[in-house]
C-alpha cells in the first residue's frame, strides 16, 4: 500500500478514535451525573449523534445546569490535557497515535465551543438550555464559548498545529 493511502486511512481512523472519544467524554459526564442524580433514562442514538436522556421533572433547577454544563466543562479539561500533552504526542514514534492525538485535541477545542457559540440554536438548544437555567442571559453565555474559542484558535495555529506539523513533516 502507497503512503498517501495508508496517510489517508490513518487520518481517517485518527478521526473515527476522536469523535469516540469526544461523545465519550462528554456524554460521558452527562451519563455519570445522571447516575449520581438517579435520574438516568436511557442513551439515544440520534443520527451522527449520541443523547443521554433523564427524566427532568425529578431534577432542581441547579441539578439541571450541572448535567447540561458537565459535558462541555469535561471536554474543555479534556481539550486543555491535551493541548498540555502535544509535546508527548508529537513525539511518539507511531503516526496513527500521533495522528489521534492531533484529532482529539481539534475535537476537544473546538466542537463544543462552536456549538454553543451558535449552532445550538439549529438543534434545539441541547446543553445551552440548561445553561441558561442557571439565569445566565444567553448573549454572555454565548460570548464565553466564542471567547474561548479564540483562545483554543490562537493556541492551535500559534502551539499545537506547528508542532504537530513538524512532528509529520519527519
Amino acid at each position: 500500500m502507497n503512503e498517501k493511502v495508508s496517510g489517508n486511512i490513518r487520518k481517517w481512523c485518527a478521526l473515527m478514535v476522536a469523535v469516540f472519544l469526544y461523545y465519550f467524554i462528554h456524554e460521558g459526564s452527562h451519563l455519570v451525573i445522571a447516575l449520581l442524580y438517579g435520574v438516568f433514562q436511557e442513551i439515544r442514538f440520534l443520527g451522527a449523534g449520541v443523547q443521554v436522556a433523564i427524566h427532568t421533572e425529578l431534577l432542581t433547577e441547579n441539578q439541571m445546569v450541572i448535567f447540561n454544563i458537565a459535558g462541555s466543562v469535561s471536554t474543555l479539561i479534556g481539550a486543555w490535557i491535551f493541548i498540555g500533552l502535544t509535546p508527548l504526542f508529537t513525539k511518539m514514534k507511531n503516526k496513527f497515535f500521533r495522528a489521534c492525538g492531533y484529532y482529539i485535541t481539534i475535537a476537544l477545542m473546538f466542537i463544543d465551543p462552536i456549538y454553543l457559540s451558535f449552532l445550538y440554536r439549529f438543534f434545539g438548544g441541547g446543553d445551552m438550555n440548561g445553561i441558561l437555567l442557571s439565569g445566565v442571559p444567553e448573549m454572555a453565555a454565548q460570548l464565553v464559548f466564542v471567547i474561548i474559542g479564540i483562545i483554543h484558535i490562537l493556541l492551535f495555529w500559534k502551539w499545537v498545529h506547528p508542532l504537530y506539523k513538524k512532528s509529520f513533516e519527519k
